[in-house]
């Protein structure tokens, strides 16, 4: 790329997964982060998946209100920070 060398091919077995690399490896997922925060156009990417996180760590009986809160913020086409690209299937209200 860009002239440089050609990195190696990947070892046999080598997990080279967008959650292997961006999720379970810290910096990879600090790096992947701090890209989407650079990029105007994926910053409320990186905002939801901030906010998923969060989610993650709510104690349950924070859970519905902070499920409300992500729902209006970006998954409403009138939210602060919509996020156009989740499926339909993605942003329902949960069923049940």
């Amino acid at each position: 790329q860009n002239g440089g060398p050609a990195p190696p091919p990947p070892l046999p077995g080598e997990d080279l997964s967008f959650r292997w690399q961006c999720v379970e490896q810290p910096i990879g997922k600090q790096l992947f982060q701090r890209f989407l925060e650079g990029a105007p156009q994926l910053a409320a990417a990186g905002a939801l998946w901030t906010e998923l996180e969060a989610y993650e760590r709510c104690e349950e009986g924070e859970r519905s209100g902070a499920a409300a809160a992500i729902r209006g913020r970006f998954f409403s086409p009138a939210g602060a920070q919509h996020c156009p690209f989740l499926s339909p299937q993605a942003t329902a209200p949960p069923s049940g």
